[in-house]
């Protein structure tokens, strides 16, 4: 089962899909935001080609795990995209998961402060990388 992960920011939506077992997160770019009737239609149109079964999004909780402003601008992005799409949507706990992208990305010689989509990009596959994970720990034993 594909999952497409998202890391809805004010700028940018940041993109990351499973492979087909749903073992591994792969960075898929990054959406420029426009507007959400805009943003909700190319997830859509992602989720349509890339036969994605379930739509994951990082939900920015604060370090006490409270929700604030960004995480209300979130969740009704969601429910814009829950209204149109026919795939489960599902949200999930992003924090720390910006600051593990980039420094992965320092890691590997980029600048995450020159390259935003990318770090976007890779944020989004950090969440889903954790999703897949803890979902993959929590499978019975054959």
């Amino acid at each position: 089962m594909r999952i497409l992960a998202l890391d809805v920011g004010a700028r940018r939506i940041g993109m990351a899909l499973s492979d087909p077992s749903g073992t591994l997160a792969t960075p898929l770019g990054f959406l420029a935001r426009r507007s959400l009737g805009q943003d909700v239609d190319a997830i859509v149109r992602r989720v349509t080609d890339s036969s994605v079964k379930l739509v994951l999004v990082g939900m920015p909780l604060t370090l006490r795990g409270e929700r604030g402003r960004q995480a209300q601008l979130v969740e009704e992005f969601c429910r814009a995209l829950t209204d149109v799409i026919k795939v489960e949507v599902v949200v999930w706990d992003e924090r720390y998961s910006t600051a593990e992208a980039e420094s992965r990305m320092r890691e590997a010689g980029g600048k995450p402060s020159r390259e935003r989509g990318r770090a976007d990009a890779a944020a989004a596959a950090v969440i889903l990388q954790s999703y897949l994970d803890k979902n993959r720990s929590e499978a019975p034993c054959d």
